[in-house]
């Protein structure tokens, strides 16, 4: 009955709507893969800078719907991200892996996101794009990680690849992985949930 309920359970999810945040700081080229996502008919030819943030939908290839929160990354606005922890199934962490001076800043932001109380004690999968794989002098994924020392992330389900938001190169691929993910985390904090209540009693 086990096997039978968590099909269920994984049937229901996929189509259920999921919620996801697109983080990273300005200028990675978050809007823009957001906007590669959209519809062709939807697609803008000109991407403007998120201000506050942005809730776009569009549908995955395997037709799952997907809420896209497209935070802003200028200094200013990135206190609002926190607000979006709590509700979220999945995050995107977009890098301009071009920009090295910015390296540290990226991990800062990164660290104060994995220790927020809303995302800690939760299963969230990240992904990781290294966006602009194409710009010249861009760092490889494994540096990348390296940088951000990825590998200290143990909690979470996470992964990195390149990508290139004007081509949608690695996107696609991307998401997939993420909505699996989020899945299978969607499930295991139903069942943490469910052990907590039953302590609790």
């Amino acid at each position: 009955m086990g096997m039978l309920h968590n099909l269920a359970d994984l049937i229901k999810i996929k189509k259920d709507k999921m919620t996801i945040l697109v983080l990273g700081l300005n200028n990675s080229g978050k809007s823009s893969i957001i906007n590669h996502f959209k519809k062709s008919s939807e697609q803008t030819s000109i991407v403007v800078p998120t201000v506050g943030f942005m809730v776009e939908q569009f549908y995955s290839m395997s037709g799952v719907s997907i809420k896209a929160i497209d935070m802003s990354g200028a200094t200013r606005y990135r206190n609002l991200w926190e607000h979006q922890f709590k509700n979220c199934h999945g995050i995107i962490y977009v890098i301009d892996s071009s920009d090295r001076m910015r390296f540290v800043v990226v991990k800062d932001e990164l660290d104060l996101v994995l220790k927020h109380p809303d995302l800690s004690n939760r299963i969230v999968p990240i992904l990781f794009y290294g966006n602009k794989s194409d710009v010249e002098d861009s760092l490889s994924c494994v540096k990348i990680a390296a940088a951000l020392r990825l590998e200290n992330i143990k909690e979470k389900p996470w992964h990195i690849c390149s990508s290139n938001a004007i081509s949608g190169e690695g996107l696609g691929e991307g998401v997939q992985w993420l909505i699996q993910q989020m899945r299978f985390a969607m499930l295991s904090n139903k069942d943490a949930s469910k052990a907590k209540a039953k302590i609790s009693k």
